[in-house]
């Protein structure tokens, strides 16, 4: 059993421990700012942390050598002892899984059920077979140790699939089966790889008679420990919130307490259920409508990407240089090609038979697995509990499942975006809008923009206002956005942007902070009611969302226009008619609101922001009719669109 496990824990000492908070430090700062880099670079941030752990440990300790730098270049092992560090990073896979059964809607399963279903069992089963049969096949490992092998690499985990479908931004139903497959299949896979652990440790002692009934008897006590002991921790933190018995601002912190001690608890009773307990607890929590619960889930993603951050960089740090250069290129080459080309798309086309998703759509899910912090820190803990027991072989899981995971990472990570693009199945930078209401002149702002490729959406709790825009042939919603779960139910594919434009200002900033799970703050837009009575008033508002179109720029403002025969047009300018014969044209009063740029691309004049339109691009504004001015230019007028939609 993995809790037989037993090595001294001796947190630094000597030389080494005054380095200790220095390497500590730079763990941290090294973390974030690769993810911040590989946002900006639009790759995956794994690759970066992977690097830099492998850069700052085994390379660094193989340059520093007897140096003075030794005190800096001392292995995570050395620094916190093997069974500090492995209970820590257990506790850190338990709150990122937690942190992704929260994201887990029942609804989404609609239509969906059957595919996931089939993609964490069969699919996995798949994956299993073909993982362990390659690598008996290309590295000679023992049959235990390569069926062994082969569950801890069945897991692919969202610390790899969150932030690959946040950038790819997959259309229809295959976002929610990545999403769901990726978090349920980590406390499965573990669970494969601890009854391989233990049939391994059982043989090992000679009683591999009768063990069947005690591994299937292993089976059912993880499901009903950790299923019962997450759902038990779920309804407790419900029961407490709903009575007001813990305040605001300990809820997070008794949130993340309860995740600790259920995932602690239930593996003291059945070993290794953690991860289903923390999970479904998760999965409890995100499906109750008693509390409210986002405060406590955007908590758990801001710990997430400081987890993910560290724990990559701590994982590969552990490795030694000797075990990566021992690895055979061609024979791991092979074992990538045969997990990438055979296991996952055969176990994804199995998978979803019948599913009723397009070939696009299943070549896709078959074309994105890649392997993450669980099966890293997986191979680490089996590998040790293997080793103490003096089983061979086992000293070959930890490199061959970080080649595993840099290769599908990166394969999966370049390759992903371009693949989604060309299956017609990536959301990636959408130009879409989000209307929070829907008056007049909202409609023709929308007519405009869907005449010009550009999606949109409109959402209001004025029927009269939906019955118009759904004459008019837009999508439109009647609902009201500030109720609970329905921004969730909305259709956001192909949004990118959202924009409140109702009368109310409290409701506009509210609308708002309801889709900051959806969106950064920089696509986030709100129109104040009324002019602000002071500068500073307008510049203080802005924290509430980007302020649209020019300062002073108002509801009331754009309502009053309309009311007195103002339209909105669509220009597109050339080089004989460029944007200043356009503002001679039609006047200092006129009031830009959106440029289509000639590649697509929608830009969004804001207080701060007054975009500068390019011969080729269209401008869409808001004008005065009456007010044009030099009539000598009525030619250079032609190249305007042709085919304007109705003005308001």
């Amino acid at each position: 059993m993995l809790d037989q496990i037993s090595h001294p824990v001796t947190l630094a000492a000597g030389p080494g421990g005054g380095a200790l908070p220095f390497i500590l430090a730079a763990i941290v700062v090294l973390g974030v700012l690769a993810q911040w880099i590989a946002w900006r670079l639009k790759i995956p941030s794994i690759l970066l942390l992977l690097l830099i752990g492998i850069l700052a440990g085994p390379v660094f300790r193989s340059v520093a050598g007897d140096s003075s730098l030794a005190a800096f270049a001392k292995s995570p092992d050395e620094l916190f002892g093997a069974d500090l560090l492995l209970a820590l990073v257990g506790l850190a896979v338990a709150l990122i899984l937690y942190e992704g059964g929260l994201t887990l809607r029942f609804s989404e399963l609609k239509g969906v059920g059957r595919s996931i279903f089939a993609l964490v069992t069969l699919g996995a089963l798949v994956t299993w077979v073909v993982a362990a049969g390659a690598s008996l096949l290309f590295f000679q490992l023992r049959v235990d140790i390569a069926i062994l092998f082969g569950a801890i690499v069945i897991v692919t985990g969202p610390t790899v699939i969150g932030p690959m479908l946040t950038h790819i931004r997959p259309a229809g139903a295959v976002g929610p089966i990545l999403r769901w497959e990726g978090i349920v299949i980590d406390p499965i896979g573990v669970l494969a790889a601890v009854l391989v652990f233990e049939a391994i440790i059982i043989n090992q002692t000679g009683a591999a008679q009768g063990a069947t009934l005690p591994i299937v008897f292993g089976v059912l006590k993880t499901i009903v420990v950790g299923g019962g002991l997450g759902a038990l921790a779920a309804i407790l933190l419900l029961g407490l919130m709903s009575r007001y018995w813990i305040p605001d601002f300990l809820q997070n912190p008794f949130s993340l307490m309860l995740v600790i001690m259920t995932f602690t608890v239930s593996n003291v009773f059945q070993a290794e259920s953690g991860l289903f307990a923390v999970t479904t607890m998760g999965v409890v929590l995100a499906n109750q409508k008693r509390a409210d619960i986002r405060h406590i889930i955007e908590f758990k993603e801001n710990i997430r990407v400081l987890l993910i951050s560290t724990l990559f960089i701590v994982l590969g740090a552990r490795l030694e240089l000797g075990q990566i250069l021992s690895v055979d290129l061609w024979a791991m080459a092979a074992l990538l090609v045969v997990l990438i080309v055979v296991a996952r798309p055969l176990g994804a086309m199995i998978s979803t038979v019948g599913s009723g998703l397009s070939w696009n759509e299943r070549l896709f899910i078959a074309c994105v697995a890649p392997r993450g912090i669980v099966a890293a820190a997986g191979a680490s803990i089996f590998a040790l509990g293997l080793k103490s027991r003096g089983i061979s072989g086992a000293e070959q899981l930890v490199p061959l499942t970080f080649m595993v995971i840099v290769g599908t990472v990166t394969i999966y990570g370049l390759a992903a975006t371009p693949l989604a693009r060309a299956l017609g199945v990536s959301d990636q930078n959408p130009q879409g809008i989000v209307f929070i209401g829907a008056p007049r002149w909202v409609r023709a702002m929308a007519e405009n923009l869907v005449a010009r490729g550009v999606s949109v959406l409109l959402v209001d709790t004025n029927r009269a206002n939906i019955n118009a825009a759904r004459m008019a042939h837009l999508p439109a919603v009647h609902e009201n956005v500030l109720s609970e779960h329905a921004v969730e139910d909305l259709d956001l594919r192909g949004i990118g942007r959202v924009l409140a434009v109702t009368p109310n200002d409290e409701v506009n900033a509210l609308a708002l902070q309801r889709f900051t799970e959806h969106f950064d703050k920089a696509e986030l837009y709100r129109l104040p009611s009324k002019a602000p009575k002071k500068k500073a008033d307008a510049e203080n508002a802005g924290h509430l969302g980007r302020l649209l179109f020019e300062t002073g720029a108002h509801f009331a403002l754009l309502e009053s226009r309309v009311a007195n025969g103002w339209i909105i047009k669509s220009t597109t300018l050339s080089e004989e008619f460029d944007y200043d014969d356009y503002c001679t044209l039609y006047g200092p009063n006129t009031l830009p609101l959106f440029v289509v740029r000639r590649t697509g691309a929608l830009v969004i004049a804001t207080a701060s922001r007054m975009p500068e339109p390019e011969p080729g691009d269209t401008l869409v504004a808001l004008i005065n009719p009456d007010e044009l001015f030099m009539p000598g230019l009525a030619l250079k007028r032609a190249s305007e669109d042709a085919t304007q939609p109705p003005d308001a």
